[in-house]
């Protein structure tokens, strides 16, 4: 099942997907706010702030998770929400959907999903005598892959080229994806019945694995005696165009690291390589991901430089998922979070 529409103005749409052309020609809404495009860390850090406001008026008590959710946006990665469900996965990726004035696509993940569901399909065009390219719910900025582990290896697969390349082949047809692109997936770690886990090469395609975990007593409290909560999200009005977010991942890129804590990003992938704790170390595709997230990090809190706590307070999110377990560390019952963390307690800091 999909659903599609423009991001920030709620018209999810169950029928036929909008194509390429129609996504290219979306405008933004006459409500829309259009903050200055980033020149300057104070800039780029009241329009990071905004968006993080604006989430945080649907989901209460995840500041964090929020704050490391646009993180991922503006880096132009892709982020795996995995937790049991009800903790507000779903609500989380929507609330963003609303916050970013362009295309929302839903896919709900199930087994008889096919690739073309996905990605899209030729269709025969009997007045014009050729196939016509219906695009599917790929097209679009944000991308919902709802409960991506219930469908087969096959349909995740459609995902792979998308993700590391933001473009898609079909039918020998090579087509670009909409900036941004990021695919918000959401699982459940705990029931395993009917799923397919997600191989390394994938997970290795998502810049962070986040875990929502229970809201505290005051979040909970606040959400029960909240009359109009499930309104709250179609309430949401968007605060950042598709071009402001375009702007703020350019100007993070320009973010100053110094050689020194470039070589510590190194020293950490070279150390759980060389570690008895992993299996399989961090690849370069995660060390030029742990850098990319530190300089939004940075630039949100109104730097233009990165220090080796931005580094330190992302290594868990982004190096988590991507590493596996030795035997001997799961024999000792860690995680992988735990494993990650003692990496960065072990490795030394440059001067």
């Amino acid at each position: 099942m999909t659903t599609t529409g423009p991001i920030g103005t709620g018209t999810g749409d169950a029928e036929a997907t909008t194509t390429a052309t129609n996504a290219a020609r979306t405008t933004a809404p006459a409500h829309t706010t259009r903050p200055t495009t980033p020149d300057g860390a104070r800039s780029f850090r009241a329009m990071f702030d905004a968006v993080c406001s604006n989430i945080a008026l649907a989901v209460h008590g995840k500041d964090d998770v929020i704050r490391l959710t646009v993180t991922c946006l503006v880096a132009g990665g892709h982020l795996l929400l995995e937790d049991v469900p009800g903790v507000g996965k779903t609500t989380i990726a929507k609330a963003l959907a609303r916050s970013v004035d362009g295309l929302f696509g839903r896919v709900q993940f199930t087994p008889d999903l096919l690739p073309s569901d996905v990605l899209g399909s030729s269709v025969w065009n009997q007045r014009s005598g050729t196939f016509e390219f219906r695009a599917g719910p790929i097209f679009h900025n944000l991308v919902l892959s709802d409960e991506i582990n219930r469908a087969s290896p096959k349909t995740q697969s459609a995902l792979l080229e998308a993700m590391a390349e933001e473009q898609v082949t079909v039918d020998g047809t090579t087509y670009t994806l909409p900036r941004p692109f990021m695919v918000v997936a959401t699982q459940n770690p705990i029931e395993h019945q009917g799923t397919f886990p997600l191989p390394e090469s994938q997970l290795d395609r998502f810049l962070m694995r986040l875990s929502v975990g229970y809201p505290d007593r005051d979040a909970e409290v606040a959400l029960l005696v909240e009359a109009d909560h499930d309104r709250r999200i179609e309430q949401l009005r968007p605060v950042l165009t598709t071009a402001d977010v375009v702007a703020m991942g350019d100007a993070a890129a320009h973010v100053h690291v110094a050689d020194s804590v470039a070589a510590y990003v190194v020293e950490l992938a070279d150390r759980s390589r060389r570690s008895t704790s992993f299996a399989l170390g961090v690849s370069p595709r995660a060390a030029l991901g742990l850098l990319a997230t530190s300089r939004v990090h940075a630039a949100a809190q109104g730097r233009d430089f990165v220090t080796p706590d931005d580094v330190k307070d992302l290594a868990v999110p982004v190096l988590a998922h991507r590493v596996v377990q030795s035997t001997e560390s799961q024999l000792r019952g860690a995680s992988a979070e735990d494993a990650v963390t003692d990496l960065v307690a072990t490795t030394p800091i440059p001067g």
